[in-house]
């Protein structure tokens, strides 16, 4: 087995655990906990490590350069924004921040896609 190989398959791995825990949380959020492990009153301290990882992720989508990459990350970003902005308008509190964010990467993730549009023409 190459390494590619078997590069493809850790991602393969990793796709399948975060989709199980993801249909976990919209499901039932209480065994999305629990299978996780996390705990409510820990979550603040849990969004900052994701924010910081996001953050890291960003600082390798600039390094690399690759505008396929811009456009998965900024396509990824639109779904938090929306899916954030969602859950907080249907629960009856403010969720502009969350929505602009949501709007704010569309405009990105289409700046990307005509760039990559532009360069495959040229």
């Amino acid at each position: 087995m190459s390494l590619t190989l078997l590069t493809t398959l850790c991602g393969v791995i990793t796709l399948a655990i975060l989709s199980l825990l993801a249909l976990a949380f919209w499901t039932d959020p209480a065994r999305g906990l629990a299978q996780t492990t996390h705990r409510s009153e820990q979550l603040p301290l849990v969004m900052a490590d994701r924010y910081t990882a996001f953050a890291a992720l960003t600082v390798v989508v600039l390094l690399f350069g690759d505008l396929r990459l811009y456009a998965a990350f900024f396509a990824v970003c639109a779904f938090m924004g929306f899916a954030d902005g969602v859950i907080y308008a249907r629960a009856g509190h403010p969720h502009m921040k969350h929505t602009l964010s949501g709007v704010l990467s569309v405009i990105a993730l289409g700046v990307s896609l005509a760039a990559l549009a532009v360069e495959k023409g040229s």
